[in-house]
């Protein structure tokens, strides 16, 4: 059984468990308590992190690597195109698009807002993450507007990545979306695999939807 530890970007790899129909078990990880007092999830990682897993002997951290590792290691799969598909470029690019250049921004952009005091809310350093955001989210647009996914005319776990990073900027951010991106989001949406996972991450659900 394929343990998850935490929500926030174990979304993700939430998600894509339920895409392939693996079995697995959420372990909640509480970070405003403090993981310090969580002695089994910092034998897991003892960075601190959210999300890790374990797999039988397997324990690893990153969303993207994680994803990564469970598209190898149980595929293969359409989730995830083969170097010799023509999709294969373009997939690459967006599953770490996702992360390196949209939600790794955004994530500081939310804690500028949320967490810093008052009269640091609007930093500088907070603007040049909300600008690398938003230069990285015209790369994506421009790929809507040739095709449907991320990888063309199918969804794959590049989907996964890069939505996930919307819904955090729509949410932790303010970031208010064009049409076009948009009726992707609700595309993603309506996939039965991401419903699943919403339902199993109850903190996610309670946040996104509040």
């Amino acid at each position: 059984m394929i343990t998850v530890f935490g929500e926030g970007r174990g979304f993700r790899v939430v998600w894509l468990l339920e895409e392939m129909r693996l079995p697995y078990r959420l372990r909640d990880v509480d970070l405003l308590a403090g993981v310090e007092h969580d002695s089994e999830f910092l034998q897991i990682n003892p960075s601190g992190f959210i999300p890790a897993i374990r797999d039988g002997d397997v324990t690893m951290v990153e969303s993207i690597a994680i994803m990564e590792y469970l598209l190898g290691r149980y595929g293969p799969t359409a989730l995830a195109p083969g170097p010799l598909d023509e999709a294969f470029p373009s997939y690459q690019q967006f599953l770490h698009l996702g992360e390196a250049g949209l939600a790794a921004s955004i994530y500081f952009v939310s804690g500028a807002r949320h967490i810093a005091p008052e009269n640091e809310r609007d930093n500088w350093s907070a603007r040049q993450a909300m600008g690398v955001f938003t230069s990285r989210l015209a790369l994506v647009t421009r790929q809507l507007e040739r095709a449907p996914y991320m990888a063309g005319d199918a969804f794959t776990a590049a989907d996964v990545s890069v939505g996930y990073a919307l819904e955090m900027a729509r949410k932790n951010a303010g970031f208010e979306f064009g049409g076009t991106e948009q009726a992707y989001m609700a595309r993603l949406r309506a996939r039965e695999g991401y419903q699943r996972a919403l339902a199993a991450c109850h903190a996610t659900r309670n946040w996104w939807t509040s």
